[in-house]
């Protein structure tokens, strides 16, 4: 069966709404690819704020090795916090709650995971959300933020470094989180995100100097933010490199994400990769009995407590994924809104 949209009876104007949509969307894609391209990271167009950011932590972590500033309690402290802001903020909140919509959280829950990723020092919710929804689209693919077929060093940590334009921005998240951008809560975190590194580097240091002076102090700090930070980054990081490069694959996705055991343990479960690529909005990454994910085991506290509802928490059987890939978020389908929220 064949016809024009106006012989079928659909009004010609539609047809020229659609089309423009379709034009628009094109050429937004077009803008977001150049935006995240390798070629954009030059002496130019570095982020400063970042880099620097980045630099001082890592730099942070050489006073570890000091004995003067090895403390129990700073060692606690740093344990404690990588599971908040790693597990809990980042895993459970940013990507499995935001990102993908794998379940829905109750007022206090949602503000406690969102303080818990701000405090990680990954960036904004909203970002964070958008830029995975873009690498979900365009995974192992043009227009990738973090491919390392492209390069493993550019995928694990050069990507970050680029200093991209506030318009794309806010682009992207106009494109890939448009029902994040009127919520409140996200508003007010997106605002605040780097207030509260500021308040937890300040809080650390009264509570270390109270504790035991200037030496506690650095101690909590050196521990506390910048050995976790830099241990909860490169874990992080190593699920947008390593685990599409080495593993094994449950399902036939149409990227190269791969399941890596010793990830997975890293990173509270997120190194299932495979899997979560192959079914995004499935709550669990772990989807075999041996495939330990410890964030999964948090969200099922959080559902019987009542504070985690409508968790998407069904393992699909076979091989085949759910990974559709498609330019045209202006007029998503549904299969789009199960691959990338």
């Amino acid at each position: 069966m064949s016809g024009s949209l106006t012989t079928l009876g659909i009004p010609k104007t539609i047809s020229t709404e659609v089309e423009a949509r379709r034009i628009q969307a094109k050429a937004d894609g077009e803008t977001l690819r150049a935006a995240f391209s390798r070629n954009q990271l030059r002496r130019d167009n570095v982020d400063w704020v970042v880099t620097v950011f980045l630099i001082f932590v890592h730099v942070g972590c050489f006073a570890a090795f000091v004995p003067a500033f090895f403390s129990w309690q700073a060692l606690a402290i740093c344990l404690v916090m990588h599971w908040v802001t790693c597990s809990i903020g980042i895993c459970l909140g940013y990507h499995r709650y935001l990102a993908h919509k794998s379940f829905k959280l109750r007022a206090p829950a949602e503000f406690f995971v969102m303080l818990a990723g701000s405090l990680s020092g990954e960036g904004s919710p909203m970002t964070w959300a958008a830029t995975h929804r873009l690498h979900h689209q365009k995974s192992d693919q043009d227009g990738d933020p973090h491919s390392p077929l492209i390069g493993a060093w550019w995928s694990h940590i050069l990507w970050l470094f680029v200093k991209r334009k506030r318009t794309d921005q806010e682009l992207l998240c106009r494109k890939y989180i448009p029902e994040l951008t009127e919520r409140p809560m996200m508003q007010f975190f997106e605002k605040t995100f780097a207030m509260w590194l500021w308040a937890q580097g300040l809080a650390l240091i009264a509570a270390g100097w109270a504790v035991g002076g200037w030496q506690m102090a650095v101690s909590f700090v050196v521990w506390g933010m910048c050995v976790r930070m830099t241990a909860a980054y490169h874990t992080t990081w190593l699920i947008n490199s390593a685990t599409h490069l080495w593993g094994y694959r449950n399902y036939d996705t149409r990227d190269e994400s791969r399941n890596l055991w010793w990830v997975a343990m890293l990173a509270y479960g997120e190194g299932w990769h495979n899997n979560h690529h192959a079914h995004p909005s499935v709550a669990p990454s772990g989807h075999r009995w041996w495939e330990i994910d410890m964030t999964w085991w948090v969200i099922r506290v959080l559902k019987a407590t009542g504070l985690a509802y409508d968790v998407k928490s069904k393992i699909p059987t076979g091989r085949k994924a759910n990974d559709v890939d498609t330019d045209d978020t202006s007029v998503a389908s549904p299969s789009l809104s199960e691959a990338v929220a």
